[in-house]
C-alpha cells in the first residue's frame, strides 16, 4: 500500500511539474482573449479532452510501443531523463513556448488541437513522464498513472475556465516564479530517470 501511494505521490508530482495549470493559464488566456465565454469553454473541454486521449494511449500502449520498436527501458530513461531536463532548463531560463509568438491562429475551436492540446498539454514532456512511469509496472500501477493524469488533465480544465481570476490573483510575476520552481523540479527528475537509466544499463546498485 505504501509502495503505491508513493508511486502515486511521484506520478502527480511529475506531471504537476511538466504540465504546471498555474503556468499554462496565461497562455490559453493570451489565444482565446477575444472568443466569447461559451467559446472559451468549449475550447478548453476540447483541448483537456484531446490531450486526455493522446496521452491515455501512449499509457495503455507504452509496453508494446516498447516491444514493437525493440527499445530496452534503460535506454528510454537515459533519453527521456536528457529530454525531461531539457524541459525544465527551459522553463528555468523562462523562455516562452514558441506557440506563444504565432498570432496566425484562426481564432476558433481549432486552437483546442493546436497549440492547446498539442503540444501544450501532451508535448513530449507530458508523454515521456507518462511512459517512463509504464515502462515496467503492472496493471494497477497503469491505472493509477491514468486516474492521475485524468485527475491533473481536471485541474487544468479548471484552470483554464478560471484563467482570468488566476492571472489578477497571483499576477505575472508570481506565475514566472511558479514556472521556474516547476522547471527546477522537472530538471531534477529528469536527471534523476537519467541516473536510473544508467544504473540499469550496467547493473550498477
Amino acid at each position: 500500500m505504501n509502495e503505491l501511494f508513493t508511486f502515486g505521490l511521484s506520478i502527480l508530482t511529475s506531471f504537476f511539474a511538466v504540465m504546471n495549470p498555474i503556468a499554462n493559464t496565461p497562455i490559453f488566456a493570451g489565444l482565446v482573449e477575444e472568443e466569447t465565454e461559451e467559446n472559451k469553454k468549449k475550447i478548453a473541454r476540447k483541448a483537456c479532452l484531446i490531450a486526455f486521449v493522446i496521452v491515455v494511449c501512449f499509457i495503455v500502449l507504452g509496453k508494446y510501443i516498447f516491444q514493437l520498436f525493440g527499445i530496452t527501458i534503460p535506454a528510454f530513461k537515459i533519453t527521456g531523463g536528457i529530454l525531461l531536463f531539457y524541459v525544465g532548463f527551459e522553463m528555468l531560463q523562462s523562455k516562452p513556448l514558441k506557440t506563444q509568438h504565432q498570432t496566425n491562429f484562426k481564432i476558433d475551436d481549432s486552437l483546442a488541437i493546436s497549440p492547446l492540446a498539442i503540444p501544450i498539454l501532451a508535448g513530449p514532456g507530458t508523454i515521456v513522464t507518462a511512459m517512463n512511469f509504464v515502462a515496467d509496472v503492472s496493471y494497477i500501477k497503469i491505472a493509477i498513472l491514468t486516474l492521475i493524469f485524468g485527475f491533473m488533465m481536471l485541474l487544468t480544465y479548471i484552470s483554464f475556465l478560471l484563467s482570468s481570476k488566476i492571472i489578477r490573483f497571483f499576477g505575472n510575476n508570481l506565475i514566472i516564479v511558479i514556472g521556474k520552481i516547476m522547471g527546477l523540479i522537472l530538471s531534477i527528475i529528469g536527471t534523476d530517470m537519467f541516473i536510473q537509466g544508467v544504473k540499469i544499463a550496467f547493473s550498477l546498485k
